[in-house]
């Protein structure tokens, strides 16, 4: 059973930076897309950016320029690197997989097979 785990969160004042990141176990979906979603209490999980190896990267809005995705194949990890960070930045950060069967990059949640628990952000002002 694939398994992600999260990790990299914590307390950092706005205009700072933080990296969050996912491992990956239990499981080879190396030619998986994966995503990053983002869930502040009270609202929505909502997209943050996705990578594919076949299609590149692809940020919401919010997140261009300030976000960046990256992927290590060798190690089977995702990253997520938070710069510029805002208060309206505070939420749970979730990493996703698309799974075997698919390999380009999504923004939709449905698309994603397996979940990790969460990395909570919190910006202060």
């Amino acid at each position: 059973q694939v398994q992600l785990v999260e990790s990299g969160g914590g307390l950092v004042q706005a205009g700072g930076s933080l990296r969050l990141s996912c491992a990956v176990s239990g499981g080879t979906i190396n030619r998986s897309a994966m995503g990053w979603f983002r869930q502040a209490p009270g609202k929505e999980r909502e997209f943050v950016g996705t990578i594919s190896q076949y299609d590149g990267t692809r940020y919401a809005d919010f997140a261009k320029g300030r976000f960046t995705i990256s992927r290590d194949g060798a190690t089977d990890t995702l990253y997520l690197q938070l710069n510029s960070l805002k208060p309206e930045d505070t939420a749970a950060y979730y990493c996703a997989a698309r799974g075997s069967v698919g390999f380009y990059a999504s923004d939709r949640r449905d698309d994603y097979a397996y979940w990790g628990q969460g990395t909570q952000v919190t910006v202060s002002s």
